[in-house]
């Protein structure tokens, strides 16, 4: 883990009190030299692949490939979605922020960072409805499932992050749990998926979880684990886990210890 220390000059820094090898010193090593081919490679593309994709972008794997290592999109003969673009491009920068970020408690100011950052130059950002870092004006539904009122997503999302913090270290079921009631409050109009995963990369990093990127295979198995959370949480957790074998291989390919 990581604390504050306070130098003689009045400055304060986080320091590391984890290893050199484990996960987050590889990620931050990397991203400090923007080293191509290493986990934090891997992540950007397949965290930022994934997650875009489930919300529907048009990207393929290898479009956010060479759009994160040469910052070029090739066409493959089909339209391309401005926002598909705006949003890889953003979803890196939310990585970056994470990872800059993950000795700090999560907050509600980080959160809707998360928000503004994923959003911030896209179409949405034109409408008059649509407060890019800030919580949603208008109600929305998930599936067929209703969410917070929108004069209600602050203090829902206040209360749920109270709770949370008030433990200082969290397991692998805390931060599925958390991010099964951050969905269900829905506190942005649109991206709440995409910052509710990298909340709970966030986390696992924070708390040396090993992290999961939930992929197109597992969509459906997602949602419904999201759905039938109350009746049966072992189908979101089996499928979070199952996400996680796999990034497990990629953390052995790159000799990170778990």
């Amino acid at each position: 883990m990581e604390h504050l220390l306070t130098t003689e000059t009045g400055k304060t820094r986080w320091i590391s009190e984890k290893t050199e090898k484990d996960l987050y010193a590889f990620l931050k090593r990397e991203k400090e030299t923007r080293l191509l081919g290493g986990i934090y490679n891997t992540i950007m593309v397949s965290f930022t692949f994934n997650s875009n994709r489930i919300e529907g972008s048009t990207l393929s794997e290898d479009d956010v490939r060479c759009l994160y290592e040469t910052k070029t999109v090739i066409p493959s003969g089909e339209a391309v979605r401005y926002d598909d673009i705006v949003e890889a491009m953003n979803h890196f920068r939310c990585i970056d922020y994470c990872i800059e970020n993950v000795a700090k408690p999560l907050s509600e100011t980080m959160i809707k960072e998360f928000h503004r950052k994923l959003k911030t130059g896209t179409t949405d950002g034109d409408k008059d409805w649509f407060a890019v870092g800030g919580y949603k004006k208008l109600p929305n539904v998930v599936g067929d499932r209703e969410t917070a009122p929108p004069d209600e997503a602050g203090l829902r999302i206040r209360n749920l992050l109270s709770a949370y913090n008030c433990r200082e270290t969290h397991t692998f079921d805390d931060i599925v749990a958390f991010h099964v009631e951050f969905e269900r409050i829905h506190p942005f109009q649109d991206g709440n998926g995409r910052v509710g995963r990298l909340i709970m990369l966030k986390e696992c990093l924070k708390n040396d979880v090993v992290p999961f990127i939930i992929d197109e295979g597992h969509k459906s198995f997602y949602y419904r684990g999201l759905t039938e959370w109350n009746r049966e949480r072992g189908y979101l957790l089996e499928t979070c886990r199952a996400c996680q074998d796999v990034f497990k291989g990629y953390m052995d390919y790159f000799g990170i210890p778990y």
